[in-house]
C-alpha cells in the first residue's frame, strides 16, 4: 500500500463504515464457530491492530503485520500480544496453534496465496477454524486496487480452489456487501473515468452513518444463509482432517 493511502486508512478505521461494517459480519462468524472460553486467537496481517478489540472479546488474541509503521500502531494499542511477521514464511508464535484464525482483507495482498493458506492452516487446532474475507468480482479491478497493492480480486470459486488446494475444507462460503454493490460500481466507473483520490477515503459524517445502516441489514441473513453476489467474500474454513 502507498504510504499516504495507508496513513489515511490507518486514521479511518476506527469510524469509518466499511471498516465497522465489516467488523459486525467479523463478529458473526466468530460467533458461529462457538469458541471456547479459553479460545486462543490470530489476527493475521493485523494492520493497524484495528480488529484486535474485537478478537479479544472471544479470547486471548495474537497478531503479527510485516509493515513496520501499521506494526507500531498495533502494538501501541496494548491489545493481546503483537510481533512482527509475514505470509507465507515467517509466521510467528512458534509451537502455538490456534482456534481461529482471522484473515481480514489480506490475501489479496499476498503473490502466493495457496502457500499462505496453507500456512495458517498449519497453526490451527484440530477443531480451529480460519476466517477469511477478501474483495470480490476481479470486473471491478480499478485504480483503487493498484493503490491498495492488491494482487487480485476473488469470485467465490477461486477463493473456494485456494482454500481446498491449502488441505482446507470450506464450511461456510458467502458474498456480503451486497446492498452497496450498485453504488460500489458507480463508485468505481468514476474513478476510471476521472481518477482514484485517496483523500476521498472518509465520506461525510451523514452519510457514513447512513452506509454503515444499510450495510448491516445484511446481518438479517448472514452467517446464517448465503448471497450470490457483493462487494466482498466471506469463508469459514477448517481442517481437512478436522471432524466433519
Amino acid at each position: 500500500m502507498e504510504e499516504e493511502a495507508f496513513r489515511l486508512l490507518a486514521d479511518a478505521e476506527r469510524d469509518h463504515w466499511w471498516f465497522r461494517g465489516r467488523r459486525e459480519f467479523i463478529r458473526a462468524a466468530l460467533e458461529r464457530l462457538e469458541l471456547p472460553s479459553s479460545a486462543s486467537l490470530l489476527d493475521a496481517g493485523c494492520g493497524s491492530g484495528g480488529n484486535l478489540a474485537l478478537l479479544a472479546e472471544f479470547g486471548t488474541v495474537f497478531g503479527f503485520e510485516y509493515q513496520a509503521q501499521a506494526l507500531g500502531l498495533a502494538s501501541a494499542l496494548g491489545i493481546g500480544t503483537v510481533a512482527p511477521g509475514s505470509l507465507p514464511a515467517d509466521v510467528p508464535f512458534p509451537g502455538q496453534r490456534f482456534d481461529a484464525i482471522g484473515l481480514f482483507d489480506v490475501l489479496e495482498h499476498l503473490p502466493q496465496p495457496v502457500e499462505s493458506l496453507t500456512a495458517l492452516g498449519e497453526r490451527l487446532t484440530s477443531a480451529g477454524a480460519l476466517v477469511v474475507t477478501v474483495p470480490a468480482n476481479p470486473w471491478m479491478w480499478g485504480p483503487h486496487d493498484e493503490v491498495h497493492q492488491h494482487c487480485r480480486r476473488y469470485t467465490a470459486r477461486e477463493l473456494r480452489n485456494h482454500l481446498a488446494r491449502s488441505n482446507l475444507r470450506v464450511e461456510y462460503l458467502t458474498y456480503f456487501n451486497s446492498l452497496l454493490l450498485p453504488l460500489a460500481i458507480a463508485q468505481r466507473v468514476r474513478e476510471r473515468m476521472f481518477g482514484y483520490s485517496a483523500e476521498r477515503v472518509s465520506p461525510s459524517p451523514a452519510v457514513n452513518s447512513a452506509l454503515l445502516r444499510i450495510w448491516r441489514l445484511e446481518r438479517l441473513w448472514i452467517p446464517k444463509r448465503r448471497f450470490p453476489f457483493g462487494l466482498s467474500l466471506l469463508a469459514i474454513a477448517r481442517r481437512r482432517d478436522a471432524a466433519e
